[in-house]
């Protein structure tokens, strides 16, 4: 009878052992395919994260929406699942209005412009704010994906030549407004949609980020890419509020000093393959040309009224470029 209890005792004490050492869970989500920088680099910030916390934090990766469309996953974060989300900023503007302003239409020219922003004591307002009244932990917002251009079947030169084009963007508000201030007919729809439906001809063309588009292959359904510039997308990843207080503080800052690291490397390695991937696409038959920017700048500046984010713009005024 002893050795049976001294056997039970041996096997409880073990099993909290067991449970300890894997205590916390954390789901990372993202559109993107597993080839693409961002992945990538989620990849090694989940080797760094469970060597550092010693396997209390553990991390499973889903890229290609294996989790669902963003806004899907945004859904399951609200109700406390232990998933974080790579999203740009557009997507989280339904629950904290002024934070769409970092999807917005020419805020800046490059994308390194972007630091001034999210290190500033207005950005980490709204995002307290964001926690506050939507229950989304918003973590970093420092991965860059490239800037925004114009796939399409056509050359576009100006707004004008975007007339009835149907073109697949962000189910967002300030996503759809910057589309069809350029000219064109937005068709929001999953990213993991858009290849078949540029094949099946359910739409003209896509907005997109270069790397992103040669990861789902546009080049094979588009002819021309318009380097209209139009937003620099940087992303960030969101998770559940009530997820992220329940983490032990010191837990808490191993992962958020990885993920804020991995976004970095995420950035250089983006901007690292942006010429590569043009250059590929090129010779798979794409056409690049350059646009005036001019008239997309005149076309979308009502975009920040349109989506009421002007007061956002004169806050931020003082770390803009």
């Amino acid at each position: 009878m002893n050795i049976k209890r001294l056997a039970a005792i041996t096997g409880l004490f073990l099993a909290i052992a067991g449970a300890a050492s894997a205590q916390y869970k954390l789901n990372l989500s993202t559109s993107q395919v597993l080839q693409d920088p961002l992945v990538i680099a989620m990849q090694s910030a989940k080797e760094r994260i469970e060597e550092r916390t010693e396997g209390k934090v553990t991390i499973t990766i889903y890229p290609s929406s294996q989790l669902g469309e963003d806004n899907d996953v945004l859904e399951q974060i609200r109700g406390g699942a232990p998933i974080a989300v790579l999203v740009d900023a557009g997507r989280l503007a339904p629950f904290k209005k002024e934070l769409g302003i970092l999807a917005a239409p020419y805020l800046v020219d490059d994308y390194s412009q972007y630091a001034a922003v999210t290190t500033s004591p207005v950005y980490d307002k709204w995002v307290d704010e964001l926690a506050e009244s939507s229950g989304i932990r918003l973590l970093n917002y420092n991965w860059f994906q490239g800037t925004r251009q114009m796939f399409s079947q056509k050359l576009i030169e100006k707004p004008a030549d975007l007339g009835s084009v149907r073109v697949r963007t962000i189910d967002a508000p300030s996503w759809i407004a910057t589309v069809a201030a350029m000219g064109a007919t937005p068709a929001p729809m999953a990213w993991a949609e858009v290849y078949s439906a540029l094949q099946l001809g359910a739409i003209d063309g896509a907005e997109a980020q270069l790397t992103g588009a040669f990861g789902i292959k546009l080049h094979e359904v588009t002819t021309n890419v318009a380097l209209t510039n139009h937003i620099q997308l940087f992303t960030g990843l969101a998770t559940s509020d009530a997820w992220w207080s329940e983490l032990p503080e010191d837990l808490r800052a191993i992962v958020a000093e990885e993920l804020s690291a991995a976004g970095d490397e995420a950035t250089q390695a983006t901007v690292t393959k942006l010429a590569e991937v043009q250059a590929d696409m090129e010779a798979s038959g794409v056409a690049f040309n350059d646009v005036d920017l001019a008239p997309f700048k005149e076309a979308t500046a009502g975009v920040y009224s349109e989506v009421g984010l002007t007061e956002a713009r004169e806050t931020l005024a003082p770390y803009l470029p």
